[in-house]
C-alpha cells in the first residue's frame, strides 16, 4: 500500500490543482507499482502537505505571500484561484 505524500508552499496550488495532481498521481502509482490492475487504485494514498511560505527557502530567500500571488495568481476563500499574472 503506497504512500505519497507532497510537500509545497501554501498558495500555489488551487483546489482544482490540488484535485487534479492528486488523480494524476494515483493514476501513476496505478500504472507503476500496480501494473496497470485498477483494483489497485483503492490502496493508493496521496497527501499534499503545504506549508507556511515562511518554512521555505529557495537560494537563501524566503517567498512571502505577496510573491506568491504576483507569480501564480491570488487564492479566493474558495480554493480556486481567482487570478492570475
Amino acid at each position: 500500500m503506497p504512500y505519497v505524500t507532497i510537500s509545497t508552499v501554501r498558495g500555489i496550488l488551487d483546489a482544482a490543482q490540488k484535485k487534479t495532481l492528486l488523480e494524476r498521481i494515483t493514476d501513476l502509482m496505478v500504472e507503476v507499482e500496480g501494473q496497470g490492475n485498477a483494483d489497485f487504485r483503492r490502496n493508493v494514498w496521496v497527501r499534499i502537505e503545504e506549508q507556511e511560505p515562511s518554512h521555505w527557502s529557495l537560494g537563501g530567500m524566503q517567498p512571502t505571500p505577496d510573491v506568491i500571488a504576483g507569480t501564480f495568481g491570488a487564492i479566493g476563500a474558495d480554493g480556486m484561484r481567482v487570478s492570475r499574472p
